[in-house]
């Protein structure tokens, strides 16, 4: 049975929710890691010695970001220089939206996929968001009006979109196993067998 209108957006609003908070959440989480083990390396103060377990330690470090001063320099093009992160940001978050975190629930009656978005050219979709980030770097470093910047971020790019080439290739294979563009299609066809 299709679901009624306010289902459907009720249902997606909280599953952008929960995939949001479980992208930021594994985040926090692997730079908890990555500062315990180069705390036991260089063997000095960290996570691996200060508190409990460490666990204090995203909490200090939000409240030291939220804490710090914004500063932009002067000779930047400012709305654009403020932009750019969140241009990098934006997609990588969006492409979450079309992966299947599992097959689908029944609340009350109607089966809920557990998907935001289930687009039937998902691989797609998937290639051509994350070629967004590519602007988010070039318009940072063209805004920052510094010919070095601009440079580093013109080589970063060009970097970026050749990745995008070996990414797209390598999809090749599973493509042709699956004949489908559809994320849901192609996992339901890998839950077949054992070892993929």
């Amino acid at each position: 049975m299709d679901l009624p209108f306010h289902v459907l957006i009720i249902s997606s609003l909280i599953k952008i929710v929960v995939v949001v908070h479980l992208l930021l959440i594994g985040v926090m989480a692997m730079i908890l890691a990555e500062r315990k083990v180069s705390g036991w390396i260089q063997n000095r103060h960290g996570p691996n010695r200060v508190g409990p377990w460490g666990i204090l330690q995203p909490i200090a470090d939000g409240v030291k970001f939220l804490l710090k001063e914004d500063l932009v320099p002067d000779h930047v093009d400012k709305p654009i220089y403020l932009l750019a992160p969140a241009i990098i940001l934006v997609p990588a978050l969006v492409t979450c939206g079309v992966v299947p975190f599992g097959s689908s629930i029944t609340i009350s009656g109607y089966e809920i996929p557990l998907q935001i978005a289930d687009i039937n050219i998902g691989v797609l979709y998937i290639l051509a968001i994350t070629s967004l980030g590519v602007y988010g770097v070039v318009l940072g470093a063209w805004a920052s009006n510094n010919k070095y910047s601009l440079l580093g971020g013109l080589r970063s790019s060009a970097q970026m979109i050749s990745y995008e080439l070996t990414l797209g290739l390598s999809l090749i294979g599973v493509l042709m196993l699956s004949s489908s563009l559809s994320l849901r299609e192609n996992a339901i066809q890998q839950g077949r067998y054992p070892w993929t």
